[in-house]
């Protein structure tokens, strides 16, 4: 088994119209024994900023701590908030600082612009390399089954009742065909006023 499998765990971010969504499952686990039913891999970075971590448990709040603390620093240097652009510059910078003992995390980024509130979706590998999308990024050991259902289930331009719609079919269905994700899921929806977060019941077996 992969050291990236070793606990486990399922991401999606989703592009809808004005509006971005970012659904994990809530399983820790060590390989096929289930340790925890309520494990969170999404971080909130600032007002319109998610930040999902597929990994390795222990690895997942190293690199959070690591990525606040120079957020923070960012953030008091330049006296505005950091756009998510910059966040995964200074996301990257990180990993491939780590290239040669890295993190083994692949950092996701789902995220409304503060000035523009335009939508922004990026996921990256364990080094920094930066993918940027503009329809959904996946992330964790069923990222297989998630690809080819998103591929059949998004749309453009979807609502914000759709968009949760579509991003909750789509890890349901991905975590019922691995047995190392799922037992519960939550979605966040990011819209420029509010922020909701939905927890889904999945099958627990």
């Amino acid at each position: 088994m992969s050291i990236m499998d070793y606990n486990g765990g399922a991401l999606i971010g989703m592009k809808g119209k004005d509006c971005v969504a970012i659904a994990t499952d809530k399983r820790f686990g060590i390989q096929a024994q289930t340790v925890s039913l309520d494990f969170t891999k999404v971080f909130q970075i600032n007002p319109h900023t998610y930040m999902g971590f597929p990994g390795l448990a222990t690895d997942i709040f190293t690199v959070y701590e690591k990525i606040m603390f120079r957020k923070r620093l960012y953030e008091l240097k330049e006296n505005r908030k950091i756009s998510p652009k910059a966040l995964a510059s200074l996301v990257s910078n990180l990993l491939y600082e780590n290239r040669f003992s890295p993190f083994f995390v692949e950092p996701m980024i789902v995220a409304l612009d503060e000035v523009t509130l335009e939508p922004y979706m990026c996921d990256m590998d364990l080094i920094g390399c930066v993918n940027k999308s503009d329809n959904f990024v996946v992330g964790g050991t069923s990222s297989n089954q998630l690809y080819g259902l998103c591929e059949a289930l998004w749309e453009p331009d979807m609502e914000e009742d759709q968009l949760f719609e579509t991003i909750s079919q789509a890890l349901v269905s991905a975590c019922n065909r691995d047995a190392i994700s799922g037992w519960g899921a939550r979605v966040y929806i990011i819209k420029k006023d509010k922020i909701i977060v939905r927890d889904i019941k999945t099958r627990m077996d």
